[in-house]
């Protein structure tokens, strides 16, 4: 695929943006980490900043400068939009990079590497509309963790795609239908920037009390 097409997918950017009928690639990393999170920053609009989304947007803010870089054996392109027909997906990606033929999407995040499989599903995706956009099989994807300056090897893989189709579905339903999914409290919930709205301790608290 040539480099030119990824130059025409920057200026078809503005159209990707307020086409309202795709699901945010980024939400499929926040249902897998949390539903009721996902509930509320993408059917209610709600949405907190605090130390840890802070150092994540300035992360973002900086990788994402539009701009190419040619390379001997390849090159990169970063903050061009992505977009799936198919699985009606859209959403920057941070960086594509080509090499020797071959296509990686790559995610950047602050931290190190977690516990959960969140952010492997939001690369799968990206590599599901790259696939989509170029006709190229994507196998391989990368995080890059600010903190530790390192990045994860995320296999394309089957049981990945399965994981990642079946968020996709779950979400398009969260989104079509609006329903709120209940605040569980989980140790995710450590650090997370909406828990003085949800306040998932309480359920259990206000279940207890009506027991009684």
């Amino acid at each position: 695929m040539s480099f030119d097409f990824f130059k025409l997918i920057v200026l078809m950017g503005e159209y990707f943006m307020i086409d309202e009928e795709y699901i945010p690639i980024a939400a499929l990393n926040q249902f897998s980490y949390c539903s009721h999170r996902c509930w509320r920053m993408f059917c209610t609009g709600e949405f907190t900043d605090n130390q840890y989304t802070i150092e994540g947007t300035s992360l973002h803010e900086r990788v994402h400068t539009v701009g190419a870089l040619s390379k001997e054996d390849g090159w990169q392109v970063r903050a061009i939009w992505l977009k799936s027909e198919k699985y009606k997906l859209i959403g920057k990606s941070d960086l594509i990079e080509s090499e020797n033929g071959e296509l990686y999407p790559v995610e950047y995040k602050r931290g190190h590497k977690g516990e959960w499989d969140n952010d492997e599903l939001q690369v799968c995706a990206q590599a599901l509309c790259l696939e989509e956009m170029t006709g190229k099989t994507i196998s391989t994807g990368y995080i890059y963790y600010a903190h530790s300056h390192q990045r994860q090897l995320v296999e394309i893989n089957d049981d990945l795609r399965h994981s990642t189709i079946g968020t996709i579905q779950d979400v398009a339903k969260l989104l079509e239908t609006g329903t709120m999914p209940q605040a569980i409290y989980t140790k995710r919930c450590k650090g997370c920037s909406l828990y003085s709205q949800c306040l998932p301790t309480m359920v259990d608290k206000v279940a207890c009390y009506q027991e009684v």
